[in-house]
């Protein structure tokens, strides 16, 4: 994949990557129909958090091209309680200039990918429901629709719905975990 000629490169994350991804959030939070939040991430917060993700073997993604980042995607536990272990739930954030390109998909991909990798079993994603674009990249991922949460954030003067959408990696639900440890009855 290319982008005015030049090759897209999906890697891992780097501390020296954090003022791109500040920039690109910052925008989506203030114009577009990205996350809930309406205040610009701290440095200090990305920095720790893109830690402690990949010390989870969670993926914290960059999409670049001639050295400059174009989009991030990274995925959290859904979950803390143990119970939720083999779920995760992923953001996505790509340069206002490189929408509509497919990079949402290379890194939506990418994250599947690392996450199925790394034992998952359940991806989760949040899409604000006025985000079609978004919603149809997750459908043309193999993510459906598995729930709605009507008017629960307020931004832009209006109200938002948000959209759950879910997808299986690997074996899904259809066989237990590497790690699991029957019950003694």
């Amino acid at each position: 994949m290319t982008a005015g000629g030049a090759e897209i490169v999906v890697r891992t994350s780097r501390e020296d990557d954090v003022p791109a991804m500040i920039a690109i959030y910052t925008h989506h939070i203030r114009r577009g129909l990205g996350g809930n939040v309406v205040v610009a991430e701290d440095p200090d917060d990305i920095k720790k958090r893109r830690k402690n993700m990949l010390s989870k073997r969670l993926p914290h993604l960059v999409a670049e091209v001639g050295g400059t980042v174009i989009g991030y995607a990274y995925a959290v536990p859904f979950r803390k309680r143990p119970a939720y272990r083999y779920t995760a739930k992923h953001s996505i954030y790509i340069h206002p200039d490189h929408l509509g390109q497919g990079l949402g998909r290379r890194l939506l991909d990418a994250l599947v990918a690392s996450c199925a990798a790394a034992g998952y079993r359940q991806l989760i994603g949040y899409v604000d429901g006025a985000n079609l674009a978004s919603l149809r990249l997750h459908e043309r991922a193999g993510f459906r629709e598995v729930g709605r949460l009507p008017s629960v954030a307020f931004k832009f003067g209006k109200w938002a719905d948000s959209v759950m959408m879910q997808r299986a990696l690997g074996d899904g639900d259809q066989s237990p975990p590497h790690d699991h440890v029957p019950d003694a009855t």
